[in-house]
């Protein structure tokens, strides 16, 4: 009499580093991220900020963190290069006024929120409260103000493209990153509705071809969603990644894009 053989258990996977959109923005040397994001390195005993100058570690030695507590928990000395133990000389928002307002997108929450030059962030996310302490994050000198009923109607008018994209979005735009990113982010812009291109394209759109790992940091690096849609932009074979709001939100916005231009 046969026996059957016991199948085993497929264990599984772990998630990788590489795959997430933060990883990008340190292999870009994002400087806008230094006080948001650190990282630590297992084989060196250090951990770093995203703009480090020293050489990129190998992902599958790295641990991500959203706070300087978290790197210091390792146990790990900070880096003698880029000292992320101090405070980073990157702050936004020195003596601003940001107004702000929360709506309700079916993708979830969308905060917006202007400076008097433009829109400076557009975040997705699945509650307002994180969407905020981003927000409070990223301009932590500012003044941050509640919108009054005027602003509502502009964060009304983001909630409708997001959910009929082909109404369209022309909103003046305050666009703060570096050189590299702002080339990008302006290649973004020139991606038509319901179109779709790979990083390796906008690196070749940009003059840098082999800056394809970077343009994914710069991607990942947009605090403007669905302003600059870099949504648009997927993986040289079409797959979809490296979306900072969710990779199904960026398929849905896809979707939706595609559907309106048929």
């Amino acid at each position: 009499m046969m026996t059957a053989t016991p199948t085993k258990t497929p264990r599984p996977t772990t998630p990788s580093v590489a795959d997430d959109p933060r990883w990008a923005r340190i292999v870009a040397r994002d400087k806008t991220a230094d006080g948001h994001l650190w990282y630590s390195v297992s084989t060196t005993g250090v951990y770093c900020r995203p703009s480090c100058p020293s050489r990129i570690a190998s992902p599958k030695n790295v641990q991500l963190h959203d706070s300087l507590e978290s790197a210091m928990a390792t146990g790990f000395r900070p880096c003698k290069r880029c000292k992320p133990d101090q405070p980073s000389i990157h702050a936004d928002g020195a003596n601003e006024e940001i107004r702000f307002a929360v709506g309700q997108t079916s993708l979830g929450a969308i905060l917006v929120a202007s400076s008097t030059k433009g829109v400076a962030s557009v975040l997705l996310g699945d509650d307002p409260d994180p969407l905020v302490r981003k927000l409070q994050d990223r301009f932590p000198n500012a003044r941050l103000i509640g919108a009054d009923r005027d602003y509502e109607n502009l964060v009304a008018r983001v909630v409708g493209f997001v959910e009929t994209p082909g109404s369209g979005l022309n909103l003046p735009v305050d666009v703060r990153g570096t050189a590299f990113q702002r080339r990008v982010w302006q290649a973004l812009q020139a991606i038509p509705l319901g179109r779709k291109v790979t990083y390796a394209e906008v690196a070749r759109r940009i003059g840098s071809p082999k800056a394809v790992r970077a343009v994914a940091g710069a991607c990942a690096a947009n605090n403007l969603a669905v302003a600059i849609p870099c949504h648009r932009v997927v993986r040289t074979d079409g797959s979809l990644s490296g979306y900072a709001w969710g990779v199904e939100r960026k398929r849905v916005l896809l979707d939706r894009e595609a559907s309106q231009c048929r």
